[in-house]
């Protein structure tokens, strides 16, 4: 697991620092996605496009990393 690790962050050409920042970040933007789309599901006249504006906003973010991500 660790070399796996290490290769991953080189593939990434980040330092452990930076990798755990970035997905964090992305994590965090999710899970406060995740939680607006189930109150949206609840309540359909809140968040309209919080989620998916916050998908777009990740997928931008991969896309701006180099990570594989083509938004055409």
């Amino acid at each position: 697991m660790f070399n796996d690790s290490k290769k991953h962050l080189h593939d990434a050409g980040e330092s452990y620092t930076q990798h755990l920042l970035f997905a964090s970040s992305i994590a965090l933007k999710m899970l406060i996605a995740g939680m607006q789309c189930f109150l949206h599901a609840l309540i359909p006249g809140i968040f309209k496009t919080s989620g998916s504006n916050t998908c777009l906003l990740y997928t931008s973010d991969a896309a701006d990393e180099g990570l594989g991500v083509d938004l055409g």
